[in-house]
C-alpha cells in the first residue's frame, strides 16, 4: 500500500476521509484487525470540502497535539502500545509515515461528533441567529460573535456517512442513536475533557472557543475518547490578549474558512462546486500558525 507516493510495508488502506487515513495490517480488515494505523496527512478541509494544496508540515503538527494531549489528559486508552521514545509502537510505524501516525487501538465508533462550546461563533453562531439556540440549547438572547457563553454546552452532531453533511441534533436524538446512558457519558466526558482543555489553554494565553470530540467503544463495551483530540483542525483557538483587546486571533483554520468565505461573497465560488485553489500565502500563514499553537501548548 502507498500514501502519498510513499509504500507502507505491512499494512493495507482500510479507510481514507478528508484528512486522516486509516491502514490495518495486511490481510486485516476494520472489523479484524487488532490495531489500526492512523495517520494524518497534510489534507486541509473546509465546510466538507477537501481542499488544495495541502499545508506543509500539518499532520505532524496535528499528531503531536493529539498524543501530547491524551497524556496530559491522562486519557490514553486509544493508542496501541507505548509511544515514547523508543516504544513498541514506534517501532511499528513505517518510516514514510513517522511523525504523523499513530497506532491505536481498533474502537466501534458512535456515530455521534460531540461537539463543545464555550463562545458562540461560526455555524452555531448562525443556527443561534435563525432559531436562539444551538441544538436545541436555549441561549440568552444578544449574543454577538466571539462572546462567551453563560457555561460551556454540548451541541452534538450527527456523524453522517462520508460525502454527506453533518447535521446538529438535540440531546434527544443522541439518546435515539446511542441510548440513555452512553449519551449522558457522552455529555460529561465532552463537558469535563473541553473543561480541562480549556484551563490548560488558558495557563498559556490561550482561549478553547470550541472543539469537537468523538469516542468509541473498546473491546470490553468502554466508551474511550478517540481521533484527534482538541486540535487546530477540530478545535477554534484564540490568543487570549488579542481578545481583550478586541481582536480574534486564531490558531486554526479559520484563516482558510475566512479565505473561502470571500471568494464565495466575491462570487467566484458557490459553496457546493469544487473549491477554488488556496493561494500560497494563506497556505503558509496556516501552516504558521498550526506550529505556533503546538510551540505555544508545549511551551
Amino acid at each position: 500500500m502507498t500514501v502519498d507516493g510513499a509504500a507502507l510495508p505491512g499494512y493495507d488502506l482500510a479507510y481514507q476521509g478528508k484528512v486522516r487515513d486509516l491502514h490495518v495490517p495486511e490481510g486485516a480488515t476494520l472489523e479484524t484487525a487488532d490495531v489500526v494505523l492512523m495517520v494524518a496527512s497534510d489534507r486541509v478541509s473546509a465546510f466538507d470540502h477537501a481542499l488544495e494544496p495541502p499545508i506543509p508540515g500539518k499532520g505532524a503538527t496535528l499528531t503531536a497535539m493529539t498524543t501530547w494531549w491524551l497524556r496530559t489528559l491522562g486519557d490514553e486508552a486509544q493508542l496501541a502500545g507505548d509511544h515514547g521514545p523508543g516504544g513498541d509502537a514506534l517501532a511499528r510505524i513505517p518510516d514514510a509515515v513517522a511523525g504523523r501516525a499513530l497506532l491505536v487501538r481498533r474502537l466501534d465508533m458512535l456515530p455521534v461528533e460531540c461537539v463543545v462550546r464555550g463562545r458562540i461563533t461560526g455555524s452555531g453562531l448562525l443556527e443561534y441567529r435563525e432559531t436562539g439556540a444551538i441544538s436545541g440549547v436555549a441561549l440568552p438572547e444578544g449574543l454577538q460573535d466571539g462572546d462567551a457563553l453563560p457555561e460551556p454546552i454540548f451541541t452534538p452532531a450527527w456523524k453522517a456517512p462520508k460525502g454527506q453533511h453533518d447535521e446538529n441534533i438535540p440531546f434527544d436524538r443522541v439518546v435515539e442513536l446511542v441510548g440513555s446512558e452512553a449519551a449522558e457519558t457522552l455529555r460529561s466526558r465532552s463537558l469535563e475533557v473541553f473543561a480541562r482543555g480549556a484551563a490548560i489553554a488558558a495557563s498559556k494565553g490561550l482561549v478553547l472557543a470550541d472543539t469537537k470530540l468523538e469516542f468509541g467503544r473498546d473491546a470490553t463495551g468502554a466508551i474511550v475518547l478517540a481521533d484527534e483530540v482538541l486540535t487546530s483542525d477540530s478545535s477554534r483557538y484564540w490568543d487570549a490578549e488579542a481578545l481583550e483587546a478586541g481582536r480574534v486571533e486564531s490558531f486554526d483554520k479559520q484563516i482558510v474558512r475566512d479565505w473561502l468565505l470571500s471568494e464565495a461573497e466575491a462570487g467566484r465560488w458557490d459553496r457546493s462546486g469544487t473549491p477554488p485553489v488556496l493561494p500560497a500565502a494563506i497556505v503558509e500563514r496556516t501552516a504558521a500558525r498550526y506550529a505556533e499553537l503546538l510551540a505555544r501548548l508545549l511551551g
